[in-house]
């Protein structure tokens, strides 16, 4: 079984980084009176997990069938909204609730002719139904949704917070995960939940005990030193040498360009130079990067960026 669904928040309390949204969302659920909702924030927070409490919360053991629940994996566009949403929002809940579920992860894959077209089933349908929105990026929500939604911003979780909950996983499983570890895991994953019990489902099956070097190993990233030895080596005026530790990093991780250089980009923020030098050397991370996305060769632009950085 695979730990994110195993780990999954059962409850409100096993919610963790978001209590100010579990307390206002517990106390709307505990009168049975919650407005639509847009929950926004980068993945692997909470969102989906803490709109299934709701629902858990609100219709107990047959909550499935008061929810229904729409990934990126469906198809959906203005169809969807015409024919499945409303058929299910027309019928009444069989509970006592007076009110059924719609969740719609990643809502901001939505069309925008199907954020219009829901405008009208939430307006129809307002006896019925509630809305749930999860997206990455509210922005890409239209003004209508948003003035008709209750908005809650995620944010990442602290590393207090993924400590703990590694501690709680790890007293589970039988495993033991040192502090070098944890920090590894709160660097590479930015506090993505999801992503660090995948990680650590996966260390586990090479060694019940977990160090950095085992992260790391996993998730096939450059360890924080070998980037801050490239800087530091173009820097000092050695591009030889720094160009042929970068090679040597792209090529035993496997990383692409983007990958290199945001981590780049992180490093710089932390070294002991000037605020002068960080700003010119995140300029022209920000240069590089364009010309990435572009379509210009990875490491040929990585080469131009170390050049910059001796000059």
């Amino acid at each position: 079984m695979l730990w994110t669904e195993k780990y999954r928040p059962k409850t409100f309390e096993d919610v963790r980084g978001q209590d100010k949204i579990v307390e206002r969302i517990k106390a709307m659920v505990k009168n049975k009176n919650i407005p639509n909702l847009l929950f926004s924030g980068p993945a692997g927070v909470g969102k989906t997990s803490l709109a299934l409490v709701i629902a858990k919360e609100l219709y107990g053991v047959n909550w499935k069938d008061s929810i229904l629940d729409l990934n990126a994996s469906d198809d959906r566009g203005i169809d969807v909204i015409r024919n499945t949403i409303k058929d299910f929002a027309r019928t009444k809940p069989i509970n006592n609730v007076p009110f059924k579920l719609i969740y719609l992860d990643e809502s901001d894959s939505l069309t925008k002719e199907a954020q219009h077209a829901l405008r009208r089933t939430m307006e129809n349908f307002t006896n019925n139904v509630r809305f749930i929105f999860s997206c990455n990026y509210s922005s890409k929500i239209i003004d209508p949704l948003h003035s008709r939604c209750s908005v809650f911003h995620f944010k990442p979780l602290q590393r207090k917070d993924i400590e703990e909950y590694v501690n709680f996983i790890a007293k589970n499983e039988g495993i033991k995960v040192n502090d070098g570890a944890i920090d590894a895991l709160y660097a590479s994953t930015e506090g993505d939940v999801r992503r660090i019990v995948n990680i650590l489902q996966s260390c586990t099956a090479l060694s019940k005990t977990i160090t950095e070097e085992t992260i790391y190993g996993v998730v096939s990233a450059v360890r924080p030193k070998e980037v801050r030895f490239v800087i530091e080596e173009s820097i000092r005026g050695n591009f030889v040498s720094a160009r042929e530790k970068l090679l040597e990093v792209m090529l035993q991780h496997g990383l692409s360009g983007l990958d290199v250089i945001k981590q780049i980009q992180k490093e710089i923020v932390d070294m002991n130079i000037s605020e002068k030098k960080k700003m010119d050397m995140i300029d022209a991370c920000g240069e590089i990067e364009f010309r990435m996305v572009e379509g210009s060769d990875e490491f040929l632009q990585l080469q131009t960026l170390l050049a910059k950085f001796t000059k």
